[in-house]
């Protein structure tokens, strides 16, 4: 079991105990303030993920083998409780094989944390967005591991 699934389970037996949401958003909001801090060289366009209303920002970190990378990811956000979410999303998806990654559906996760009852249209939108990034920088990471296989030949 992954580091991310312990987190997860932690986060789901907190929420099993705060059961007002205020106090639900609350800890998401500190779950945001304990991201590592984010580098502001990484502020970049390129970093940028498009279809959030607030400015979020999202480097990946490819490691391990070539044949079988692991991707992990640093992110901020100019909004708290979009750096809440950007936590959560990293105990999904960080530090994971980007095999893993690509297959791994965040919606039944997020069901059950009750969140997608809990955010407005336009945070699960930008949450969405931020997964498909989460993912596409998998993809990209595979298709790399791929072509170098390849070319190793």
């Amino acid at each position: 079991m992954g580091t991310g699934t312990m987190q997860l389970d932690t986060l789901k037996s907190d929420f099993e105990l705060l059961e007002d949401w205020e106090d639900r958003y609350r800890h998401v909001i500190e779950l945001g303030k304990d991201l590592p801090a984010f580098d502001d060289a990484a502020r970049t366009a390129a970093h940028k993920v498009r279809g959030c209303a607030s400015q979020v920002w999202l480097v990946p970190r490819i490691s391990g083998p070539a044949s079988d990378p692991v991707v992990s990811y640093a992110g901020d956000s100019d909004a708290l409780i979009v750096k809440g979410l950007i936590a959560i999303a990293f105990m999904i998806y960080s530090g994971r094989k980007a095999r893993d990654i690509v297959t791994t559906d965040a919606a039944p996760i997020l069901r059950e944390l009750g969140l997608n009852d809990h955010l407005t249209p336009q945070r699960s939108n930008g949450f969405a967005a931020l997964i498909e990034r989460i993912k596409a920088e998998a993809r990209l990471a595979l298709q790399e591991s791929s072509a170098t296989g390849i070319a190793g030949r």
